[in-house]
């Protein structure tokens, strides 16, 4: 016996709407830190409004991601997407196996409620997302914008798709078209 406190390091889900915003500001504080103060307004926004896991420890919370809903066309049909947004750890949690369990909780979210999990991918989480099963999208990618399609070239190559078993991956001989939204549009 330690006089450590426990960590039981569970990951818990719940909506953005049952959140208290102590618990948001706590989230955005670990995202600003997790991403050097690059985590922008609009990254936020697109943070919110869907299903977060979380995990908390005896010094707050540990790790986070959320997964929210988007819309994706491709070959005229238009596809339910669970995006998986804010990923993050903190600093000395890392390496702990705790991005995996966060992610466990988001695709079981994506596997019951979409068609298609998606992601935009960063150098240094890419590893975490090919380790659990998703893949890189080969095709093209792009976004249905005010004004027509806008190509999104550098995305291609960091956007990682989890096909739900039954509907498996779309035909990469064709884009994917993604939904409007401000700041990145992946």
């Amino acid at each position: 016996m330690t006089d450590e406190p426990e960590r039981t390091d569970r990951v818990r889900t719940a909506h953005t709407a049952d959140l208290a915003p102590a618990a948001l500001d706590e989230i955005r504080a670990l995202l600003d830190a997790a991403f050097d103060g690059d985590f922008s307004e609009d990254d936020w926004d697109h943070t919110i409004g869907g299903i977060h896991a979380v995990v908390q420890d005896e010094q707050g919370l540990a790790a986070h991601g959320s997964v929210i809903q988007r819309r994706v066309l491709h070959r005229g049909r238009s596809l339910r997407v669970g995006y998986v947004e804010g990923v993050a750890v903190r600093a000395d949690r890392r390496r702990q196996g705790l991005g995996g369990r966060v992610m466990e909780a988001l695709e079981r979210v994506i596997d019951r409620a979409y068609v298609l999990g998606a992601l935009s991918a960063s150098d240094e989480g890419a590893a975490l997302y090919a380790a659990r099963g998703w893949a890189v999208w080969p095709g093209r990618i792009a976004a249905l914008g005010p004004h027509g399609v806008v190509p999104l070239p550098d995305e291609e190559g960091s956007t990682y798709l989890r096909p739900v078993v039954a509907a498996g991956l779309p035909d990469a001989s064709d884009a994917l078209f993604f939904d409007w939204r401000g700041g990145d549009l992946l």
